[in-house]
């Protein structure tokens, strides 16, 4: 499968965070791909959540170890209540959990790529870039 379908299809990634004191922190969380930007939703005073305040560059990646697929970039924090309409339905109805609707406070996290690595089975093999500049290379 093509890494855009496995973006959409997969509901779990590991979330690679940094905060500038105390360093890594990686994560399983579950997502929503809207086509243009990933979502996940953290909790307001967890680590993921401190460590984007902080640092806002992360990484991403699906579980599949073979079938990598790995992205980067950019972080925003929006409060759960906040986010706009599309990607929260969306994520409710994948997930049968709506955020927005918790006594806690939850923050979405959007990550919109700028560049996706992708392979199958040899991971240091050149060529892999599948997203450049925000554009899906053929």
């Amino acid at each position: 499968m093509r890494a855009p379908e496995r973006r959409v299809s997969a509901r779990d990634e590991w979330v690679s965070t940094a905060h500038p004191e105390h360093g890594p922190h990686q994560v399983p969380l579950r997502f929503l791909w809207d086509g243009q930007a990933v979502w996940r939703c953290a909790g307001a005073t967890s680590v993921t959540a401190r460590n984007v305040r902080k640092e806002p560059r992360v990484r991403l990646a699906l579980p599949d170890t073979f079938d990598v697929v790995l992205l980067q970039d950019e972080a925003k924090c929006f409060p759960a209540r906040e986010v706009p309409g599309g990607p929260a339905e969306a994520f409710a109805g994948k997930f049968g959990w709506d955020p927005r609707a918790e006594e806690d406070v939850f923050l979405d996290v959007r990550v919109i790529p700028r560049t996706v690595r992708a392979w199958r089975g040899e991971p240091e093999l050149r060529g892999r870039v599948v997203m450049r500049d925000g554009r899906w290379r053929a």
